[in-house]
């Protein structure tokens, strides 16, 4: 059987939840693809670049590496494995302390030491190569590319329903969508393109859950990361699932008022 490519499984992912953004490959490279561009050249915040990569109607690939041309967020650049985090990050994502930033805290986390407990249980995170390269789907012509994972953003209904299908084959109830914690970039990349030691290999991770992007990031919308192989996975299970079987349940034309 041919293997499906992954403009394909964009293709099926977008007809799967009737998306009108673009879905988005994740890769690692050596060397920086042709034609691609620093996420910085978009925006200094990572995943507000990769946001405007799946809404923008023409934009070239992006990449993030450890030595970016323009200032980057070293939040998004510690996210992708690409340096450490700033020792004294704990205390602003959590309570905040006199002795950095003039205190200055956001309220993310209960206490600096949770904050260190939850990087201790994430493990280690390490870039897929030396530049981590997103692009959209449908522009991947190299399918030499080892492509790690593929992310979405919709509304409700539509990851709603992506999530339904990422269950129609489903073993266990509870292990297979999850919302984690942690920055935005974090959700869309880090978790399902395999980056972060002991993020489950098995799921797809819904977000962001990080309140700090709220003012770049669509009220309504929601991102849906999947690993390459549940991507591949659902896309071969379209034609069998309630997307094609029942699409008037997945997408109501008529609506009974609650």
């Amino acid at each position: 059987m041919q293997e499906t490519s992954v403009s394909e499984i964009g293709n099926r992912l977008t007809q799967a939840g009737r998306l009108k953004t673009k879905p988005l490959c994740v890769y690692g490279s050596q060397e920086i693809p042709e034609g691609a561009v620093a996420s910085t050249s978009v925006s200094s915040c990572v995943a507000r670049a990769i946001f405007a990569l799946a809404t923008r109607e023409k934009m070239p690939p992006i990449y993030v590496t450890a030595n970016m041309p323009e200032r980057c967020c070293p939040g998004g650049l510690a996210h992708f494995g690409f340096s450490e985090f700033d020792p004294g990050i704990k205390y602003f994502v959590s309570t905040g302390s006199k002795n950095y930033r003039n205190g200055a805290a956001e309220f993310l986390r209960a206490s600096p030491e949770l904050v260190e407990e939850n990087r201790r249980l994430a493990g280690k995170i390490t870039p897929p190569g030396k530049y981590l390269v997103i692009q959209s789907c449908k522009d991947l012509v190299n399918e030499d590319r080892e492509v790690r994972s593929i992310l979405c953003f919709g509304v409700a209904e539509q990851i709603r329903n992506l999530c339904s299908l990422v269950q129609f084959r489903s073993q266990h109830p509870f292990r297979e969508v999850l919302i984690p914690q942690g920055a935005s970039c974090a959700s869309f990349v880090s978790y399902a393109a395999g980056m972060v030691e002991n993020a489950p290999t098995d799921a797809v991770f819904v977000g962001p859950c990080d309140p700090t992007g709220n003012s770049w990031f669509p009220p309504d919308h929601l991102s849906i990361a999947f690993p390459i192989k549940i991507a591949k996975r659902i896309s071969e299970d379209l034609e069998n699932s309630f997307i094609i079987k029942r699409p008037t349940v997945a997408y109501p034309k008529h609506r009974i008022q609650a």
